[in-house]
């Protein structure tokens, strides 16, 4: 395996319709290099169009449904796709050479998920000066502006959502612990900090009484949680960063236990942690949707290969609380709603 993990670059044959589309544009441009500001021109027809997906580690399911969506959307409009991805979480030196073999490729355009929002800027500003389009998923690069635009869940809001359910089961004497992934990661600290103002507290309040950074990952989470309990052994609320950590978290409650005496709050929506909602292993989750951020920005790709139309800002592809213990004023879904919309295996 290349240390680019360019796995596989796919040639589709464009459709007479297709290419009669993409033709149809010529030459125009639309001011220029990529940098910032300026932007990229749309791609001459006579060579069809490229594009780069670049993703986190694809050990996680979310970021698997999110690169086969955006992957089945390319294709659908006929377009040759390159795809690349981290080895693990926080591998921006993978994505980093990736988005440079997509340069050397003269790709145009890159869907770009960033293990790091600041590392990556330098790599995707040379990028837009190369005259590709450059859009990320799931998070913001720092400055946002740095990419075109970006298409990813507010996860903010999602972490206040969990907060403020968590509020409102009015725990007694509430002891709250932490599982965190990077919070240089920009999700992960947005779902840091909106868990924080859900509840009501800051990062120094007497209510937290532990806190550990983990792989957002089954086993990390499982690890974090049993040194955790081992300190503070009388935790009675968890916040996680994601479902998988907060699967390992409850091995680690359960095996202590504690299963029933510790409610467990996360973020995610996939098919496996709604069932844990169901199955009253975690309390509440946040659904998000990454088949909705991939086609998202390959919509916005196929508008500016039309007519040049160039997309900006960050875009929200929403979010839904789900649980089985609704909270009065707070909006939320069913964990049988949840199991009909939810993504992953």
């Amino acid at each position: 395996m290349r240390t680019v993990r360019a796995r596989r670059i796919r040639t589709v044959r464009v459709g007479a319709s297709a290419l009669a589309a993409v033709c149809a544009i010529g030459l125009a441009a639309c001011g220029g290099p990529g940098g910032v500001g300026t932007g990229p021109s749309p791609p001459a027809g006579s060579r069809g169009v490229t594009i780069g997906i670049v993703e986190l580690n694809l050990t996680n399911p979310f970021f698997v449904t999110l690169e086969n969506a955006t992957e089945r959307a390319a294709k659908a409009n006929g377009w040759k796709v390159i795809t690349a991805a981290a080895k693990v979480p926080g591998d921006y030196a993978t994505q980093v050479a990736a988005v440079e073999d997509m340069i050397t490729n003269k790709v145009d355009a890159i869907v770009l998920t960033p293990a790091n929002s600041t590392a990556l800027v330098p790599v995707v500003q040379k990028a837009r000066d190369a005259g590709i389009l450059v859009l990320t998923t799931n998070g913001t690069l720092d400055p946002a502006d740095a990419a075109e635009a970006t298409y990813t869940t507010d996860n903010f809001a999602a972490g206040k959502l969990i907060g403020s359910w968590a509020k409102g089961q009015k725990i007694s004497d509430p002891r709250i612990a932490l599982l965190d992934f990077d919070l240089s990661d920009g999700p992960s600290r947005g779902r840091h900090n909106g868990f924080l103002a859900g509840y009501g507290i800051t990062n120094d309040s007497p209510l937290i009484k532990g806190r550990a950074l983990t792989g957002g990952t089954v086993d990390t989470g499982q690890t974090a949680m049993e040194n955790l309990l081992a300190a503070h052994p009388d935790i009675n609320l968890l916040y996680t960063i994601n479902e998988p950590t907060a699967r390992g978290a409850y091995t680690a409650i359960a095996d202590k236990g504690l299963a029933g005496k510790v409610t467990v709050v996360s973020v995610d929506g996939a098919c496996a942690g709604v069932r844990n909602v169901k199955a009253g292993i975690i309390g509440a989750t946040v659904m998000q949707y990454p088949r909705k951020m991939g086609t998202m920005a390959v919509d916005a790709i196929a508008k500016f290969v039309q007519d040049g139309t160039r997309p900006s800002g960050v875009v929200d592809s929403g979010t839904t609380l789900i649980t089985d213990k609704p909270v009065t004023g707070l909006p939320s879904k069913t964990s049988a709603w949840g199991l009909d919309h939810c993504w992953g295996p």
